[in-house]
């Protein structure tokens, strides 16, 4: 199968090829696409060498599958040209999300929604994929009323950039004399706006992980999101509390985590033994821990969730869509 990435430079698009290869997911031919200024480049996938090449050369090698990572303008642009010659899109960007003839996926929820006729399937936000791959069994359930959540971000959702940033102020450097990412140091701080304000006061990142919860899982869940960026690099990490519409059992909740698919509890507080994202980093898993009683409601539920924002949050949940298609027919090896 010939398959291509497109932002193959990027932080997710390395770790898209990394994971492809990982998986030994079925790749007869890698093509790796980028922006002009990184075309020429060599990577490496499976002891082979495949030189970056630019999107409109990708275009006509008419792969069967291209994964993106380049940003909604790139995948507004770009996207309806790899599907118009056939090929299975499955864009990492915001621009698709929202559109309401595309579909919005996490395998492990919802993988029945994909069909022959879905050329173009958009990737959730990694804050979104983390907290819902958690929600969504527990609204199976017990029917979530309310989700009041807020996330500690890793620079690393920034790219590149925002890790340089953090790196600089860790050697001292003064604010100011150097190029900067965030409007603020971001190293010994902590940064309550990922992305743009909008006019109702909170942020693109905020609305995301609404717009996207009423697409996948239920439009009439109420949600309530801080998002906050912090200076770690392991993965993202979010304090999330869940109201129910029905009362629980907090053992019989924590066995239905125990059995979902992709999520692993840690959540042993006598012995100190919680997510975080030190443990996350480079791991496919959604942790959960600290699960306890909301005790200012009656069915009510706090948890912490953490997981690596560039694989489950990003590449893992791309290349686990692709591999639906496989298991659908969608896609032929």
């Amino acid at each position: 199968m010939k398959v291509a990435v497109v932002g193959a430079t990027g932080l997710v698009g390395t770790k898209m090829i990394e994971v492809l290869e990982e998986r030994n997911f079925p790749v007869s031919e890698l093509i790796p696409a980028a922006s002009e200024k990184s075309a020429g480049r060599i990577i490496r996938f499976k002891d082979s060498e495949y030189k970056i090449c630019r999107l409109a050369d990708a275009v006509s090698q008419e792969p069967a599958l291209a994964i993106f990572s380049a940003g909604g303008e790139v995948s507004k642009e770009w996207a309806p040209k790899f599907a118009q010659t056939g090929c299975r899109v499955i864009d990492n960007s915001s621009y698709w999300r929202m559109d309401t003839s595309k579909k919005l996926v996490v395998p492990e929820i919802n993988s029945d929604v994909l069909t022959e006729n879905d050329y173009i399937i958009a990737n959730p936000n990694c804050s979104t994929i983390q907290m819902l791959l958690v929600a969504a069994p527990l609204h199976r359930a017990y029917a979530i009323k309310r989700i009041v959540v807020s996330t500690y971000q890793s620079v690393t959702g920034s790219g590149y950039k925002a890790i340089k940033q953090m790196q600089i102020e860790r050697t001292g450097a003064e604010w100011g004399k150097y190029e900067a990412f965030y409007p603020y140091p971001v190293d010994l701080n902590i940064l309550p706006h990922i992305d743009s304000f909008t006019d109702n006061g909170y942020t693109k990142e905020e609305m995301k992980m609404v717009n996207e919860t009423h697409k996948i899982l239920c439009d009439t869940i109420a949600v309530s999101p801080t998002t906050v960026r912090v200076p770690v690099t392991g993965g993202h990490s979010e304090s999330v509390n869940i109201e129910f519409e029905k009362d629980f059992d907090l053992n019989e909740l924590t066995n239905i985590l125990e059995n979902t698919e992709g999520v692993t509890v840690k959540d042993d507080v006598k012995n100190n033994i919680y997510p975080m994202p030190l443990y996350s980093f480079g791991k496919d898993e959604v942790f959960v821990g600290r699960i306890r009683r909301d005790i200012s409601v009656k069915s009510g539920v706090n948890l912490w969730i953490v997981a690596d924002n560039l694989r489950k949050g990003a590449a893992t949940n791309a290349i686990q869509i692709a591999e639906k298609l496989i298991e659908k027919g969608i896609l032929q090896k």
